[in-house]
């Protein structure tokens, strides 16, 4: 009897033990490169946000963190003579790596002549309060939008929406056309399907969400190479595929049947 108890307690402590292992197996990996020459850039710091677990890249630019528990992580990536780049809510799962690759930009830093004047008010730095960056994973925890960015658009402030089943998005009063939407630098006309003349809204989302990294969302003082826009200005990113083997993503909701599947397409 007690040789039972004794196999009947190991077998529950390794039953345990087994279990705390595959929660804590989610990995973010990457490469890290410069942003003009693309060369792969050594000995960068991969840090995640508020702890002290991170990892260093390799000769090739490859990092890679591991024993991760299931949750949202911000990273941020620090390198002798570049600037600081951050990586926000990454969804870690136990199901596959999350890959986020870096391009860092030189951190050229001149010295000026130091000139002291006084007077008589401080002017305080202004800040970009026109921008909006949506990541993803926002996207996808939105109560009711069903992983419709344009849904999710129309809570933002400033934003408002028909009183209708289309996502039509009014920017402070303008029209549903005036709104100008880039995916990856490229115009594209729409972000809707089944969309009508003069307007960009639509039922369902044309965009599928696993495919995007962040929106840059512009309601105002748009960029100098946005200068068509009367409303606002969407920029859509672009996440990169994984590199080590082949995975795919199933989704079903009310309304949205997809298979997502993603992988190398040669020899690393």
């Amino acid at each position: 009897m007690n040789r039972m108890s004794n196999k009947l307690l190991t077998g529950v402590f390794a039953l345990i033990f087994s279990t705390a292992l595959l929660g804590q197996n989610g990995v973010i990996e990457g490469n890290i490169k410069d942003a003009v020459t693309n060369e792969a850039i050594l000995f960068a710091t991969v840090q995640i946000e508020g702890t002290t677990t991170g990892a260093i890249s390799d000769l090739d630019g490859n990092y890679r963190i591991e024993n991760l528990a299931p949750g949202l992580y911000n990273i941020i990536v620090t390198s002798v003579g570049y600037k600081p780049q951050q990586a926000f809510e990454l969804q870690v799962t136990n199901v596959k790596p999350v890959v986020v690759n870096f391009s860092l930009e030189e951190d050229v830093q001149v010295l000026d002549a130091v000139v002291i004047q006084a007077g008589p008010n401080d002017k305080t730095a202004e800040s970009p309060v026109s921008l909006r960056t949506i990541g993803v994973s926002e996207i996808k925890r939105n109560p009711g939008a069903n992983r419709d960015i344009s849904v999710v658009i129309q809570s933002l402030p400033g934003v408002a929406s028909t009183p209708s089943f289309r996502n039509d998005i009014l920017i402070r009063g303008g029209a549903p056309n005036e709104n100008r939407f880039y995916l990856d630098g490229i115009e594209i006309p729409n972000i809707n399907h089944f969309a009508t003349q003069g307007s960009s809204g639509g039922p369902v989302g044309l965009i599928n969400v696993d495919f995007i990294q962040q929106v840059e969302f512009y309601s105002g003082a748009f960029p100098a190479n946005r200068g068509n826009a009367l409303s606002s200005v969407f920029e859509f990113e672009q996440r990169d595929g994984r590199t080590d083997r082949w995975g795919s993503t199933f989704t079903v909701s009310a309304s949205e049947l997809t298979l997502t599947a993603e992988g190398p397409t040669g020899e690393r």
